[in-house]
């Protein structure tokens, strides 16, 4: 595992090629995200991808054949098939960083080529490309899964969206009306467009044009992931954003963390 650093002006970020995970994100010497961790997904910003969050018992149908994903500690499939895995990197510039790799898996009924760009001004955007290069169509949602540094009270804004509601962490298929307010969450939103985070630490605005899906949680003190995503816990089965890429067919997308002001240091 090699680790990658882009400075662009006040703002600095340290990248992993395992996983194409952000390590830390800084801006005037400051942490704006909560540091990574051999855990990915306990701090730092993972990607997930070809699912995001969640699929019950790690099982799925496709095309009339049944898939068996890997499993995760609460016995369903979780974060996608790249927390681990090396990534290749094809690009790199003092602001930005480029990293390749592919996704093959028996419980996954194709091949995926994913590319991953970092690219670090005042704010860092992520752009994936994917790929599907093998021959049967293939199942994609994709996410990621920042926390944001908190102090204090936090608020989102929007703060109005739909909730979906869940049993035992996976989607009914029916939605709810929800105002979020500050609480503890492990919960996916219906909340298309911009996100904005803000406590006494800091204001951070998430764009995710497409990801209109939003998990929210508070498991890690100090800290709050707001994870935005093309679809729902458990799409491959329910189909709540499930995008379906055909032989040789390409996906693209694009999300953000700008606007960034870190007011003052963690006490």
């Amino acid at each position: 595992m090699n680790f990658y650093k882009l400075v662009y002006d006040r703002a600095e970020a340290i990248i992993s090629d395992r996983g194409a995970y952000l390590f830390s994100f800084r801006l005037d010497g400051l942490d704006v995200i909560l540091r990574g961790t051999e855990r990915p997904t306990r701090g730092g910003m993972a990607l997930l991808v070809p699912f995001a969050n969640r699929v019950k018992n790690g099982r799925y149908l496709w095309k009339g054949k049944a898939y068996q994903l890997p499993l995760g500690r609460d016995g369903n499939a979780i974060h996608g098939l790249i927390l681990y895995k090396e990534f290749q990197v094809t690009r790199l510039t003092p602001n930005s960083i480029e990293l390749e790799t592919e996704i093959r898996d028996p419980g996954y009924p194709s091949i995926l080529a994913l590319i991953v760009k970092y690219t670090l001004t005042d704010s860092i955007s992520v752009d994936m490309k994917i790929r599907n290069v093998g021959e049967e169509e293939a199942p994609l949602i994709v996410g990621s899964h920042p926390y944001f540094l908190v102090q204090g009270s936090w608020k989102i804004s929007p703060n109005a969206g739909k909730r979906l509601i869940m049993k035992e962490n996976i989607p009914t298929g029916e939605m709810e009306d929800f105002i979020i307010s500050e609480g503890k969450y492990d919960d996916c939103f219906y909340l298309p467009g911009d996100v904005t985070l803000s406590s006494k630490y800091s204001e951070v605005r998430i764009s995710k044009p497409g990801m209109d899906y939003v998990q929210l949680y508070t498991g890690v003190e100090g800290a709050v992931a707001v994870e935005p995503m093309s679809g729902a816990p458990d799409g491959y089965n329910n189909g709540i954003g499930l995008r379906v890429l055909g032989a040789s067919e390409s996906e693209s997308y694009h999300f953000s963390i700008q606007s960034v002001q870190v007011r003052s240091q963690i006490s």
